[in-house]
């Protein structure tokens, strides 16, 4: 049976309700017009001929599909699931049962900070409960039927046992000391609880990449030759200050390649997916060829059948990538989003998105109508205000604000574009994006409304147009 609220609060909830599945609606209107076109185009268009053959862009195409199938079907369960929790009063059921757990040892109602932290453990548990069977089906029907898992079963289960570990340990803390400002810090409490938020934004930034990353990858120096130096020397150009660079072993959980930088100040570190370079090969790999170079030849059994097999794979396997020039051009690319500040300007957007969402929050956490519109009738629990405040509420200005946010992420992506020209590097940047697309088997073509509100990188056609344009 549904929660039993007031009438004048059911306004409150049943917009609530209603805007979500309005949004729902709104998006799988776009996913089907992106569905359509993938099941419409068969043969390569004309504008992709020069970059894409018959039977690559087939293999993009029925990728494209099965992950957008997937899409719908897990975006329904989603919609349903999260309107059955709201309807049915999920979020007062778990804090009262969080209650219940907190005074079977002892405490009471007055002690929310611990209530909320079980709270959020409770909603964290389900989470992973609800959520793992779909992306055990991602990761194990889909990404393996096309090539791109490289997990075993038990890599993904160590995976998934430390990720929640981390994630709790690392969200219960910053709960209760959120809760705990929110509740002593007075009028201004939004100012405190917005520092607060930025400060631990930074801090996780941080130590993301030396202490979180290492846990799930393995992350090593990328060795002396003719790529490092050119990488050192396009830093150079640019005064970017280049700390350590670094490979990170991403081929051991799927063939998708990427690369990115991290770091304040003087302290920037760039780091390439191993999937990203073409003639790489590690440490450990280098070490297991010479091991079997020593070992004597042995014909007789087999082995050199066995040799020229697994020589094949080798092959097979560093066909994907990128050579250096293309790497080059690559972080020329994201360089680029450093030089013209990107990341800054993002950060300062986000800040002030923040802290504006905590000034409406401060407006309305102690309107007893809105707890009550989602079956809290004697409560007012600050985690729960921030849920209901900021997830629902707020949620007409997320839509919005999320697609500002799209938009401006696809004037950046031409920018760093334009930037990687200037640097001479057009052309090895064009060259590694078709090499990117082909190997990650994305789709060349978009419909134009669904890129719009979902693609932050603007699609391939367009980004090659446009560097021609700069000429």
């Amino acid at each position: 049976m549904a929660i039993d609220i007031p009438f004048s609060e059911q306004t409150i909830f049943l917009s609530v309700i209603v805007f979500l599945w309005i949004v729902y609606l709104w998006e799988s209107y776009l996913s089907h017009r992106q569905m359509k076109l993938f099941k419409s185009t068969e043969k390569v268009p004309r504008e992709v001929e020069q970059i894409m053959d018959q039977t690559t862009f087939s293999k993009a195409r029925l990728y494209q599909i099965d992950k957008a199938t997937f899409g719908f079907y897990h975006g329904l369960f989603s919609q349903i699931e999260n309107s059955v929790i709201l309807w049915y009063g999920g979020l007062p059921f778990v804090w009262y049962y969080s209650g219940k757990l907190l005074a079977g040892y002892g405490f009471d109602s007055t002690h929310e900070i611990k209530q909320s932290m079980i709270f959020i453990l409770f909603c964290s548990i389900f989470n992973m409960i609800i959520n793992i069977p779909w992306d055990l089906y991602r990761t194990f029907v889909i990404e393996e039927r096309h090539n791109f898992n490289k997990q075993t079963l038990g890599f993904y289960a160590k995976d998934q046992i430390k990720k929640f570990a981390l994630t709790i340990v690392i969200i219960l803390p910053i709960t209760a000391a959120l809760v705990w400002i929110i509740k002593a810090g007075g009028d201004y409490f939004f100012i405190y609880a917005w520092v607060f938020v930025f400060v631990i934004s930074l801090l996780l930034v941080t130590i993301y990449a030396d202490y979180i990353a290492p846990l799930f990858d393995k992350f090593t120096a990328l060795p002396e030759g003719e790529l490092r130096q050119k990488i050192e020397d396009l830093a150079a150009s640019i005064n970017f200050p280049l700390y350590k660079l670094f490979v990170v072993e991403g081929s051991k959980r799927s063939t998708h390649s990427n690369a990115y930088f991290y770091g304040f100040f003087k302290n920037k570190r760039i780091v390439l997916f191993d999937t990203l370079l073409k003639d790489y090969v590690s440490k450990d790999e280098r070490e297991e060829k010479e091991k079997k170079i020593d070992e004597p030849a042995k014909e007789e059994t087999g082995e050199t059948d066995n040799n020229k097999d697994e020589e094949s794979t080798t092959k097979e396997k560093k066909s994907i990538g990128c050579d250096n020039e293309e790497v080059l051009a690559v972080l020329a690319h994201e360089l680029g989003h450093w030089k013209l500040s990107h990341n800054l300007k993002n950060l300062f957007i986000s800040q002030a998105n923040v802290l504006l969402t905590f000034i409406v929050f401060a407006t309305l956490h102690n309107n007893k109508k809105i707890f009550m519109s989602f079956g809290f009738m004697n409560e007012m629990p600050t985690i729960i205000g921030l849920i209901i405040i900021l997830q629902f509420i707020f949620s007409p200005y997320n839509e919005v604000f999320s697609f500002l946010m799209t938009a401006l992420s696809r004037r950046f992506e031409f920018q760093a574009d334009a930037f990687a020209k200037s640097v001479k590097q057009a052309a090895y940047l064009k060259s590694a994006l078709i090499k990117l697309h082909k190997d990650n088997l994305g789709f060349p073509i978009a419909d134009s409304l669904y890129s719009a509100f979902y693609f932050s990188h603007p699609p391939l056609l367009e980004r090659l147009k446009a560097m021609d344009k700069l000429d």
